[in-house]
């Protein structure tokens, strides 16, 4: 059974599709006005084989917060309507990751209760770069628990992400992306020893006010 799942949210200030097949090959087609998050994407992509396409605009003429926020929820409501009753996963991973100076640690549990701790120092300087034609481009790394946030309460799982030691906060960011791509890899990868089990023993791991 193909575990794909396509979401569009609309909303006065974004909009928002992700078209998301768990079982994929690390494929990413994105189209994202910011281009650290496209980068982030596309790295979570490809670290956890999924194939993802985003087409996402927002008010950007705000800030960024709305735009990477509703692509956090976004992302998390793929997951678990692909997820749908996670029969046959393996529910949990982690991942240590280490990127040159930095190193992370992240792991998930497809609990169906959502949590995020998100432990570790950014320096909330923008990231800046240039653009082809020369104008300036920044990414606000504060947004980046703000993405997870909404991932997890949009996924109804439970998140941890530490973030041990670094220097660049480009490459504690990039190293978060690709830890919690492997680590949410594992959690939803099928168990061949319980394929017909749901892993819990509530016998469900669908959130309190889900709606089929």
């Amino acid at each position: 059974m193909d575990r794909i799942a396509e979401i569009e949210r609309k909303t006065l200030e974004t909009e928002v599709y992700i078209r998301l097949n768990l079982d994929g090959s690390g494929r990413a087609n994105i189209e994202h006005p910011i281009g650290f998050m496209r980068h982030m994407m596309e790295t979570f992509a490809k670290h956890g084989l999924f194939d993802i396409d985003i087409r996402a605009r927002g008010d950007l003429h705000v800030d960024q917060h709305h735009l990477v926020e509703d692509t956090g929820i976004v992302l998390g409501q793929t997951f678990a309507k692909a997820l749908a009753d996670k029969k046959g996963i393996r529910r949990t991973g982690s991942c240590l990751y280490p990127m040159d100076e930095t190193l992370v640690r992240v792991a998930a549990d497809l609990s169906g209760r959502p949590f995020l701790c998100f432990e570790g120092e950014l320096r909330g300087m923008p990231l800046v770069s240039a653009l082809p034609d020369g104008r300036a481009a920044s990414f606000q790394t504060d947004t980046i628990a703000d993405f997870w946030q909404g991932f997890t309460d949009a996924a109804a799982c439970a998140l941890h992400i530490d973030i041990l030691r670094g220097r660049s906060d480009h490459h504690k960011v990039e190293a978060v992306f690709k830890s919690a791509a492997r680590a949410l890899r594992e959690a939803c990868e099928p168990d061949p020893r319980a394929a017909e089990a749901i892993p819990s023993t509530k016998g469900s791991l669908l959130p309190p006010l889900y709606l089929a």
